[in-house]
């Protein structure tokens, strides 16, 4: 049983200390990633690098437990399910689970990103959400609202 069905969860769930960044395979949240994700963010974040700039992981790959974890934390946070779908989706449709989403972080990263992360097809695909982007590689068109205006949420 892993960490996160009993509480708290654990690197092998996909959670990540501070200061992880795109290029740490010791980590599943990292390493476990879409190769192609992780290729295109590999080469934006050595881009970004001549800028100044870092590209740390808050979250990317996330184990189904750890996902429905944070859905379980996000109710209660905000009260109702529905609310809840605005910021976390269930494991079954979650892309983080898939390996198919990553949350970047500082704000400089997120600012480097939204400038230049189609010309990787980066896409931050959620306006309530500036911090979560996935592969896009044929462009990346126009955002949705939060996931529960994403199709691919749908239980």
């Amino acid at each position: 049983m892993t960490r996160a069905a009993i509480g708290a969860p654990s690197k092998d769930d996909g959670a990540v200390p501070a200061g992880v960044t795109v290029f740490d395979d010791d980590y599943p949240a990292v390493a476990n990633l879409d190769p192609a994700l992780l290729t295109a963010l590999r080469k934006a974040a050595s881009d970004a690098l001549e800028d100044g700039v870092t590209f740390y992981v808050n979250s990317g790959w996330r184990s189904p437990a750890y996902q429905s974890e944070l859905l379980r934390d996000a109710v209660v946070k905000y009260g109702s399910e529905e609310e809840a779908a605005r910021w976390v989706a269930t494991p079954e449709t979650s892309q983080h689970v898939r390996g198919a989403a990553v949350d970047i972080g500082h704000s400089d990263a997120k600012a480097w990103l939204a400038e230049h992360g189609a010309a990787y097809g980066l896409c931050q695909i959620y306006r309530n959400e500036p911090w979560h982007y996935e592969l896009r590689p044929d462009g990346c068109g126009p955002m949705y609202a939060d996931p529960t205006h994403d199709p691919r949420m749908q239980r």
